[in-house]
């Protein structure tokens, strides 16, 4: 390697001609996931060892204290910008770690700085712009994100909040989120199952990651669930899941949610009481959405326990 040239590490990629990332944008709407190669699950990466690494790492992502309590007092404004980065992220049809990823750098970004810049969406797209380059092999375009806010910042200015992001975060993007718990999670219910069928376990496990991860999304556009840490976030989303699929018996149930109180490092009143908050938000959201609809139906979803959506656009965010 020349030594004489010059290394950087800052954004300087080149934008492509806007035909080719509008056609490639389109197909991919259409092929979600079809051009990305997935590793299938490898049993060696998970365990104890592995959950008590990221329980570890995770205190370090964790946004200040005197952040949390600001936002605590006037939560709007944070909260909108996560409904608008999730909007994107559904629309661009990105991998379910990309939003979590963007609202992590966002409120450590905000933490950091305890102050909005001046185009609030220009700070939430470069934050989808870096989670989606770390999770990705195809990143969501920068005309993409600027198309999405109506144009309202450019390109130039969204490559430039992307540097002032990193400069800020010192490149510590990699940050812990309840969807890296998940798997880990859901391998050790896997392991107390009743005995099922491989094939009707394995549809139980896959609509249990869907539900799951609806609800670890709606506990990121949830104010009061900032600061609670990924780990335990992604236990209540579970535990909430399993109650709503409403498959296994109060016995089972608690045995689980054992399980998991002693796996995120919990007590189990705390656990509890995170996943009675977690169905609470959601019994808000799903009445929210029935008050354009029969209001008889209200009722019902007063008194019964939630059912998990098995997509974030059901739920009215």
């Amino acid at each position: 390697m020349d030594r004489s040239m010059s290394v950087s590490l800052w954004c300087e990629e080149v934008e492509e001609d806007q035909s080719q990332d509008q056609d490639q944008t389109e197909a991919r709407g259409h092929t979600v996931g079809s051009s990305q190669l997935r590793a299938a699950w490898d049993p060696t990466v998970s365990g104890h060892r592995v959950i008590q690494r990221l329980l570890h790492v995770e205190e370090r992502y964790t946004p200040s204290i005197l952040y949390i309590t600001l936002i605590q007092r006037e939560p709007e404004r944070r909260d909108e910008l996560a409904k608008w980065a999730l909007e994107v992220c559904c629309e661009c049809g990105c991998d379910e770690a990309v939003f979590p990823l963007s609202v992590s750098l966002m409120d450590r970004f905000l933490s950091a700085s305890l102050s909005l810049p001046v185009s609030p969406c220009c700070l939430a797209a470069g934050c989808v712009l870096i989670a989606s380059k770390l999770t990705e092999c195809d990143n969501v375009a920068a005309d993409t994100l600027c198309a999405a806010a109506e144009y309202s910042f450019q390109p130039s200015n969204l490559r430039e909040m992307e540097r002032v992001i990193l400069a800020t975060l010192r490149w510590d993007t990699a940050a812990v989120t309840p969807q890296d718990f998940l798997p880990h999670f859901l391998a050790s219910v896997e392991e107390r199952g009743d005995g099922d069928s491989g094939d009707s376990e394995e549809a139980l496990l896959s609509t249990l990651r869907r539900h799951s991860d609806t609800l670890a999304a709606m506990c990121a556009c949830d104010s009061r669930f900032l600061g609670a840490p990924p780990s335990l976030v992604a236990a209540a989303s579970l535990n909430c899941a399993l109650r709503g699929l409403g498959d296994k018996g109060p016995a089972q149930l608690a045995v689980i949610c054992e399980a998991l109180a002693e796996l995120c490092q919990a007590d189990l009143a705390v656990l509890q009481c995170y996943s009675d908050m977690i169905e609470y938000s959601l019994r808000q959201r799903l009445r929210s959405g029935l008050q354009q609809g029969p209001t008889e139906k209200e009722e019902e979803v007063e008194n019964e326990r939630p059912g998990t959506p098995t997509d974030m656009r059901e739920i009215d965010f």
